[in-house]
């Protein structure tokens, strides 16, 4: 029983009809508290049917917190997690089981210390966010996406590392060559970091932007390294994407459910 439970939450279950009916009904109650959530900053919307908000999440809570609760239950049945409180601790620090945690603790929190005038946007904001990393459990192709950024997370940290010298780099020779002819806009390296961040990455709100002529001249050399920088993690990332998609076209091993190894031949 704990076994067939973890595996259909897990996702690990093949393609019965159990594990199918619960991701489906997982996937689509996080979808609509997605939208409760965001209709629910519509005075217009959530003002007719105030109650009707608050009795359908305190209903996914409870949900939410039953599948987190047979999670952490059912996870000793996983050789990675054996032991009944050293392997569910050590479940229970896994990201996604972190994820599920983050998405049903706002609203106990709210629901307790709501009462007074404490200001539990940030612990609304979490609440959202960790709903929608949630769906990455369910997700095939986010999963692929964080294998991909998994393989090549040492090249995008490299690549993470140039961008924030270039970013200093960037701001100090503006500071120099700008300060004083626009000391309020440039009025120190901090502050014109915020031209080089809109500069690197092309938006270019246009409300900060050089007058001398040593400016321009370094904010056009800035905004071409920043083109081609950005153009590196986003290789970077498309070939560990096809490597994954590939992996996970290729054909997998059959593991036996008793002993754990892999089968070959005819079964035997």
């Amino acid at each position: 029983m704990k076994r067939r439970t973890f595996e259909a939450l897990e996702g690990r279950s093949g393609r019965n009809r159990i594990g199918q009916v619960v991701d489906g009904f997982i996937t689509l109650l996080i979808v609509l508290n997605l939208a409760a959530l965001v209709l629910g900053t519509v005075d217009q919307i959530s003002d007719k049917a105030p109650y009707g908000f608050r009795l359908f999440e305190a209903v996914s809570v409870i949900i939410f917190t039953v599948e987190y609760a047979a999670r952490v239950w059912s996870c000793t049945s996983d050789p990675r997690y054996s032991g009944p409180v050293r392997g569910r601790l050590r479940f229970m620090r896994s990201p996604l089981a972190v994820m599920d945690a983050a998405a049903i603790f706002p609203f106990y929190v709210i629901a307790i210390a709501g009462m007074g005038s404490l200001d539990l946007r940030g612990l609304r904001a979490l609440r959202l966010v960790a709903r929608a990393a949630r769906l990455s459990r369910h997700s095939r192709g986010l999963h692929i996406l964080f294998a991909a950024v998994g393989s090549r997370r040492q090249e995008l940290l490299t690549t993470a590392g140039l961008l924030i010298v270039l970013l200093l780099l960037a701001s100090s020779l503006m500071f120099f060559a700008e300060n004083k002819a626009q000391p309020e806009k440039f009025s120190s390296i901090p502050a014109t970091m915020w031209w080089s961040v809109i500069t690197l990455t092309t938006v270019g709100y246009g409300d900060v932007a050089p007058v001398t002529n040593v400016g321009r001249i370094i904010a056009g050399v800035i905004a071409v390294l920043g083109v081609s920088l950005f153009a590196i993690p986003a290789g970077i990332m498309a070939s560990g994407f096809l490597e994954q998609m590939q992996l996970q076209q290729s054909p997998q091993p059959r593991i036996c459910p008793h002993c754990g190894k892999e089968i070959r031949g005819n079964g035997n």
